[in-house]
């Protein structure tokens, strides 16, 4: 019979919604002696101060909480000693854990990354494995090390991508299935029953941070391509065009097979379907659009609304 593990100190670190459900799934769990969480940014048109989800998480349950600007400072080490957890889980932080922190827990700093490692390491791996192509992905439960997600592996979960799923979609399903994961694993890992298994750097794939400039569609891309693109970067950057000079958002969108004879990519058009942008292979079917200072719209409602947006075109 498997020997229950007494509650243990722990410290979470996260900062997003992806690693809320992982909090969530700690508490009552586990000792959270500190929630430690990216300092607090101004954003938007006001430049309000807003707080992070996990922020926002840890108030809610009256844990303690840490913003310190960078974990690189040794007051931050020395405090983070003095709390004494016994293991540090990690969901999407967003900064590098130096070695003074990776040396803390006794059983060391747990990341739960959003991929099938060593598939896509780094920032950005949902929307990278959309933006690929990827019918799967996952979760990875790894032991940290100073590397970029190059730790040893503790446990793994698959997960399907569907056509239909968004980097904001597939978010929350990873999220959830990290939380599971972590739950299941970490008991066996503090009671000495896991092995961790070494990547195979020889099959490391790594992931580019994303900008706001890659929101910008090329229409002279095929429309598969571009509907990967609709997908990955959602909810943000977004993907965007412009008509008329004014910002056009693409917010849902799937690729058509039509023949578009000599139009140009860019160029609006009627198919059976709806309306569709002829691309550099195929069309993209446009299903929700938004202009600049307007509300989100079916492009059935705003064509009613432009009517001269069929035969122009985009990118111009």
């Amino acid at each position: 019979m498997q020997r229950e593990v007494e509650v243990k100190r722990l410290v979470f670190m996260g900062t997003p919604e992806f690693a809320v459900p992982v909090l969530e799934a700690l508490v009552g769990r586990y000792e959270v002696v500190a929630v430690v969480t990216q300092p607090d940014r101004a954003a938007g048109r006001g430049r309000k101060v807003k707080f992070s989800p996990v922020k926002k998480t840890a108030l809610a349950h009256d844990l303690p909480l840490l913003q310190p600007p960078s974990l690189r400072r040794p007051e931050v080490a020395a405090e983070l000693r003095e709390l004494a957890p016994e293991v540090i889980v990690v969901a999407a932080f967003g900064q590098i854990l130096p070695s003074e922190v990776l040396a803390i827990p006794p059983h060391g700093c747990l990341n739960v990354h959003a991929s099938l490692l060593p598939r896509y390491r780094g920032a950005a791996p949902i929307a990278a494995a959309i933006l690929a192509g990827e019918e799967q992905t996952g979760v990875t439960l790894m032991l940290m090390d100073e590397g970029m997600d190059t730790g040893p592996i503790l446990a793994q979960a698959e997960c399907t991508i569907e056509p239909q799923d968004t980097t904001g979609s597939l978010s929350v399903k990873l999220a959830h299935l990290g939380a599971e994961l972590l739950v299941e694993t970490l008991p066996r890992w503090l009671n000495g029953q896991i092995t961790p298994q070494p990547q195979d750097d020889s099959l490391a794939t790594y992931c580019r941070v994303i900008t706001k400039k890659d929101g910008l569609l090329d229409w002279s891309l095929p429309a598969a391509a571009l509907w990967l693109r609709v997908r990955a970067y959602h909810p943000w950057p977004g993907t965007h065009t412009y008509w008329r000079g004014r910002l056009l958002k693409i917010v849902r969108a799937r690729p058509v097979t039509v023949d578009p004879g000599d139009e140009e990519p860019g160029r609006v058009i009627n198919v059976d379907d709806g309306v569709a942008v002829v691309t550099g292979a195929d069309a993209l079917l446009l299903e929700e659009v938004q202009l600049a200072g307007k509300r989100l719209m079916s492009v059935q409602e705003f064509i009613r609304g432009q009517r001269d947006f069929v035969g122009s075109v985009l990118g111009k």
